[in-house]
């Protein structure tokens, strides 16, 4: 029998460049990054031989889906996206149980951090060679990309791989991933994240903005352009360990984000970022592409409990969310 195979990947915040890892929008303004952070709210996924010959997919939270085969699970809301995984791969009949620590509609990456995390449970349990990073991230992605008829990015996939705080360097002939050397436990102390109780569906978000800077929109241009700079600063500020000046390019990158297309922002979002500052916070932003979900605040360590606290009482599901070091965890059981 094949081993009962587990895999554990993290979700993301991103702190500055969202949405320009979505083809081509990164090599239409050149030097365009995107600067994000694996956190320790964790997504887990687990692979066993399906005991009646079905496809079996049991949801954090929901009842199990079945199936008699692969691309008939994918029709499934419940199972689109481990039946679509499955079809690709050619797995036989397995029985596939999920959890999340995230919001459902977070803007944490969830979704992407779980497909990553199926390709490599799935290699595991069928002794298959592991695939590299860069193949899981582009098998995910198209996935995801055929799922919802909708272009996705990577930067969800990257933090759930090799965990730790990294720039995607976007350029002519693909992505690049740096891992530059951060203090995460410092980093951590100044990092709140609270879920604004609003889910949200980040692809048809994203579509309207990446679709207004293809038409060739001049504000869009402008603001796509503000959002590279920014980004840009941003890895130089984390990679320089400035703190303060992290968190006030990131609440910078918001003002430009928010202003990309009707629905980024929202009351819950306006709420909870406001009283971050009114607390002494140095700027946060939503995460994902903004709608509901989940807000990223950096603040001085020495406020960091009155920002939480003001967050708290604006309405915010405070996250125990701190900076994840370890890249994903496949093992057998």
């Amino acid at each position: 029998m094949p081993p009962a195979v587990r895999a554990r990947a993290w979700c993301r915040v991103d702190l500055a460049g969202g949405t320009l890892d979505i083809w081509p929008l990164g090599i239409l303004h050149p030097g365009a990054a995107t600067v994000n952070l694996a956190i320790d709210v964790a997504v887990e996924v687990t692979v066993e031989t399906s005991e009646d010959n079905d496809f079996v997919v049991v949801p954090d939270d929901s009842s199990a889906v079945r199936a008699e085969t692969a691309s008939r699970l994918a029709q499934h809301p419940d199972g689109a996206l481990v039946g679509t995984v499955l079809h690709a791969l050619r797995v036989p009949p397995v029985r596939v149980t999920l959890a999340s620590d995230s919001p459902r509609g977070g803007g944490l990456g969830a979704s992407s951090a779980m497909a990553v995390a199926l390709v490599a449970a799935v290699e595991e349990h069928l002794g298959r060679p592991a695939s590299s990073p860069e193949q899981r991230v582009a098998l995910a992605r198209d996935l995801e990309a055929q799922l919802m008829e909708l272009p996705t990015g990577v930067q969800d996939h990257w933090p759930g791989l090799l965990g730790g705080a990294l720039v995607l360097r976007h350029g002519a002939g693909g992505t690049t991933v740096e891992q530059p050397e951060v203090d995460l436990e410092a980093l951590g102390r100044c990092l709140v994240v609270a879920y604004t109780g609003v889910s949200h569906f980040s692809a048809g978000q994203n579509w309207q903005v990446v679709r207004r800077r293809l038409d060739g929109e001049e504000e869009a241009y402008k603001l796509f352009a503000g959002i590279a700079g920014v980004a840009s600063r941003a890895a130089e500020a984390l990679a320089e360990g400035d703190l303060e000046r992290l968190g006030r390019l990131v609440g910078d990158e918001w003002l430009l984000r928010r202003r990309l297309a009707d629905g980024v922002s929202v009351p819950a979002i306006d709420q909870l970022l406001t009283a971050a500052r009114g607390a002494g916070a140095w700027g946060g932003k939503a995460c994902g592409a903004g709608g509901g979900g989940c807000v990223a605040v950096l603040c001085p360590p020495e406020r960091r409990d009155e920002v939480a606290a003001a967050v708290e009482a604006a309405g915010g599901r405070l996250l125990a969310a701190t900076p994840a070091a370890g890249p994903l965890l496949v093992e057998r059981f």
